[in-house]
């Protein structure tokens, strides 16, 4: 009988977890635009993490993970962050974009804006404001999510596909230890490599450090990294917030003394872990969170 209860149980723990699930959508279910093959990793995708509505606060963020454009770090910078978002009363929706070797630059850009176009055209079933709509990026996923910020269209009218006549640019971002520039001597070389190739026209390396294209029209951004971060400087994080402030864009950043690379949330070292309440007191700042909610 008590190997039959611990059955049952298991059992019951297994259901509960498939329908708590994230629901999760290709981004182009007939196949995305220069796709290689018909494998997974040839299936950009979104997971679907909504709040309770008792506590939803009408806003979403796409959420993308670091890997050195190599690999996705998806439960440390992924998940993790969709429940935390949650926990706010925020709509999360994590993405899983192509990747170098295999794919260059523009897929990887082109995921990003897709995840926010297809996030923002279903936005009132989703209990979301189509102005609410954000984008949290770490190490390469940060640098994903500065070029969405700094490369975005306002849609095509004349699309065939009705997502493709919705704006792709983010209402707000969120930087955590980014790559920014892909020039040398601060940049992730191997980023660079994984997104761009071997040699990639400098034409294109200067395109896409991202310190260079921020202009008024970049929306409100939000930067965190460490002194001690020996893979992804500093400096990367400070020169995109000194070009925000030459273009008053709104912008805050903190960049902590202790901490190494790829520390997410920042729960298991006591130097960072007051890291998300200083980006819930911003999100307060930019009324995307009510006074005296959450952490």
């Amino acid at each position: 009988m008590r190997n039959l209860a611990v059955l049952l149980l298991f059992s019951a723990v297994a259901v509960c977890a498939r329908e708590n699930a994230p629901k999760t959508v290709l981004l182009w279910p007939n196949g995305a635009p220069g796709a290689v093959g018909n494998e997974d990793l040839d299936k950009p995708s979104l997971a679907y993490y909504l709040p309770d509505s008792s506590k939803a606060v009408g806003a979403g963020v796409i959420v993308c993970p670091g890997g050195g454009y190599a690999m996705l770090a998806m439960s440390y910078e992924g998940v993790e962050e969709a429940h935390w978002l949650n926990s706010l009363g925020i709509a999360a929706f994590v993405l899983k974009y192509r990747l170098g070797p295999r794919y260059h630059h523009p897929a990887e850009l082109h995921d990003a804006q897709r995840a926010i176009r297809m996030v923002r055209s279903e936005a009132s079933n989703l209990g979301i404001q189509p102005d609410r709509i954000g984008i949290w990026g770490f190490s390469a996923g940060g640098h994903l999510a500065s070029t969405a910020e700094t490369h975005f269209d306002f849609g095509d009218p004349g699309a065939t596909d009705p997502i493709g006549r919705v704006s792709s640019r983010p209402d707000f971002a969120i930087l955590a230890y980014p790559v920014i520039t892909l020039k040398p001597p601060y940049a992730h070389m191997g980023s660079r490599t994984m997104l761009l190739g071997e040699n990639p026209d400098p034409r294109l390396v200067e395109f896409l450090s991202n310190e260079t294209q921020v202009t008024p029209l970049t929306p409100p951004t939000f930067l965190f990294s460490t002194d001690a971060d020996t893979l992804v400087p500093a400096e990367n994080a400070v020169f995109f917030f000194l070009a925000l402030r030459k273009a008053h864009v709104p912008a805050e950043i903190h960049v902590f003394a202790r901490g190494a690379h790829g520390a997410g949330m920042g729960e298991k070292d006591p130097s960072l872990a007051v890291w998300p309440s200083l980006l819930a007191n911003w999100l307060r700042v930019r009324g995307l969170l009510p006074w005296g909610s959450g952490h």
